[in-house]
């Protein structure tokens, strides 16, 4: 029986903020197994929440921000070569735009992720072989482009919230 090819589902937050006349990104730096690389805060879709609900805890547990999403940017598909045996693994990543609050400073980091910081887009470009991800960059891109959905885009229905098992 062949096995069901399933994209492991991301989030990812794009907050800017004008500082000196420049405009900034707030990105992670985290521990991966190719060393410390710089990533948007992100992270995987959970079971009973919809794609605004994880980038909402994704961005608190990884920034100790909180995040508002004000608009969806994209929706990403990238294969990306992970872990030391280099497997693939296919990505379809829900990138928003919004804004953050001050960092909670109470709040510990998720494991993994080292220090939060401000990048320009050309401080961003200038990085990419520091990059997690071929997403990072061109997700930001296209935020600074002004690309945007609204968030009613995407549709969450009521039975995902009762769980996986619901209805079985």
């Amino acid at each position: 029986m062949n096995e069901r090819w399933k994209p492991s589902v991301t989030v990812a937050a794009i907050a800017s903020r004008s500082r000196a006349g420049r405009t900034e990104y707030l990105l992670v730096e985290e521990e991966t197994p190719e060393g410390l690389k710089l990533n948007n805060p992100a992270g995987h879709l959970d079971p009973g929440e919809s794609p605004q609900q994880a980038v909402v805890r994704e961005t608190l547990e990884e920034t100790a921000c909180a995040f508002v999403a004000e608009r969806l940017v994209g929706i990403y598909l990238a294969r990306v070569a992970v872990g030391a045996a280099k497997d693939d693994v296919t990505y379809l990543r829900f990138a928003f735009a919004g804004s953050v609050g001050e960092p909670d400073a109470q709040r510990r980091l998720d494991v993994g992720i080292v220090r939060t910081l401000w990048m320009t887009l050309d401080e961003l470009r200038a990085s990419r072989s520091r990059h997690r991800s071929p997403l990072l960059l061109r997700s930001v891109e296209d935020a600074a482009a002004g690309r945007a959905f609204p968030l009613d885009a995407i549709v969450t229905d009521a039975s995902v919230a009762l769980g996986p098992n619901a209805g079985r």
